[in-house]
């Protein structure tokens, strides 16, 4: 069997089982409060003078700072310090259960092992078994390209979702987990809930092997999708797509400076990520509405009930306009994709690009309210999109528009634990 989804050679700080320690050693995803400088001056000042992440990872709040190449340089210097520090333990050939208690309080359970390469393709219109469910924007790589190209190791946020409605996969491990070895078991910092990882087994190993190729079996597949012929879905992008992008980059350009090479076991044909069940009761997805600012109200109002054929007659894609903290609910009778998201976005980046018009990306009905009391300002309310349509709107219409949905809040993220060797010895 070709594993897309396979064990990995996890590397973890020696001290995993102290839990102080490992509160200042994990920190959350490099995307994560971009705009919230005080947030990482904050961490930075609780891991000083500690093991910690924050060493090796650069967040993206930092990109456009003068210093940024100095950053990334520090990086691999830090990198190759705690490598010949013996900072870390390596266990071969593991799958790590993940058990994530939230900010909210609820459970999301993960298995953590390596994805590769072979089997995805970010491209509109995929047929890959890993794909991305949000489009790839392809000028946010280089910068990612330059940290992982000079890096002897990957710390991932990668998450991955499985459409596991059976529940076959993760989910039988918590009755069996406290067979396995505890690795770390720990509070996350800045309150991003509690973690913790256990070593899978092999005979557990092998059924989580059995039911992913359940999964991946094509009849199984088109039938429950009521597709034809269809090449299987079976891993879709959850957070860390770019990141994904930039490990199948780097990859790509190995494979091209080495024509013809057996690369089944290097080390860069793979990347460490967690897979999660879609039906995780912890997973929420939520819409990210959007704001036009600074735009002439009439022209986009009148463009957008023709372009979309908005009435008050129901349909199956709702949206509603702001104008003046007033709300407009209308229905969409011009769909141009699977779900009201897709077709309004389709409408309103092509407006953008028409007019030049500027776009805000919001989380909350209340704060685009209050944006669009200003003139010039109209927001668009979309509705949150069923977790339970993410498969088949991907199968359908490919890679959503970029800022369709959010997963979850910025404390719920991944945080930085385990680590992979990425260069060949």
């Amino acid at each position: 069997m070709n594993k897309i989804f396979k064990e990995a050679d996890i590397l973890l700080p020696v001290f995993s089982k102290d839990s102080e320690k490992m509160n200042k050693w994990s920190v959350v995803a490099c995307d994560q409060y971009t705009s919230e400088p005080e947030y990482w001056e904050k961490v930075k000042t609780l891991t000083k003078g500690e093991r910690s992440t924050l060493e090796l990872t650069l967040p993206e709040i930092y990109l456009k700072t003068p210093d940024v190449d100095r950053r990334i340089a520090n990086i691999g210097k830090k990198i190759d310090e705690y490598i010949d520090g013996g900072v870390f333990k390596e266990y071969k050939n593991a799958l790590i259960y993940v058990e994530r208690v939230q900010s909210d309080g609820k459970m999301r359970a993960g298995i953590v092992g390596a994805v590769d390469m072979e089997g995805y393709d970010y491209s509109k219109g995929s047929q890959s078994p890993v794909r991305a469910t949000e489009a790839t924007v392809a000028k946010r790589l280089p910068p990612r390209i330059k940290v992982r190209e000079k890096a002897e190791i990957e710390l991932p946020h990668i998450m991955i979702l499985i459409d596991d409605v059976k529940k076959s996969v993760i989910e039988p491990l918590e009755k069996i987990k406290d067979r396995f070895e505890l690795l770390y078991d720990f509070d996350l910092m800045c309150g991003g809930g509690h973690i913790t990882g256990r070593l899978i087994d092999d005979e557990a190993a092998a059924q989580v092997f059995e039911a992913i190729e359940a999964l991946s079996d094509k009849a199984a597949f088109n039938e429950k999708y009521g597709t034809d012929n269809e090449e299987p879905l079976v891993f879709a992008m959850g957070d860390g797509n770019h990141s994904l992008a930039t490990a199948k980059a780097i990859y790509e350009k190995i494979k091209a400076e080495n024509p013809g090479a057996d690369l089944s076991d290097h080390p860069a044909r793979y990347a460490l990520a967690e897979i999660v069940n879609l039906h995780s009761p912890a997973l929420e997805f939520e819409a990210i509405h959007r704001v036009v600012t600074d735009d002439d109200e009439d022209r986009l109002i009148e463009e957008a009930k023709e372009a979309l054929g908005l009435s008050h007659e129901p349909s199956n894609q709702k949206i509603t306009l702001v104008i003046n903290a007033m709300e407009f609910p209308y229905y969409i009778h011009k769909p141009t994709a699977n779900l009201a998201v897709g077709t309004f976005v389709n409408f309103i980046d092509a407006y953008a690009g028409k007019y030049g018009a500027a776009i805000d990306y919001i989380h909350g009905s209340d704060v685009v309210k209050s944006l669009s009391k200003t003139e010039g300002n109209v927001g668009f309310l979309l509705e949150d999109m069923p977790k339970s349509e993410l498969f088949a709107t991907v199968i359908k219409d490919g890679a959503l528009p970029r800022k369709t949905f959010s997963m979850g809040h910025a404390a719920d993220k991944r945080f930085y634990t385990e680590a992979r060797k990425i260069t060949k010895d």
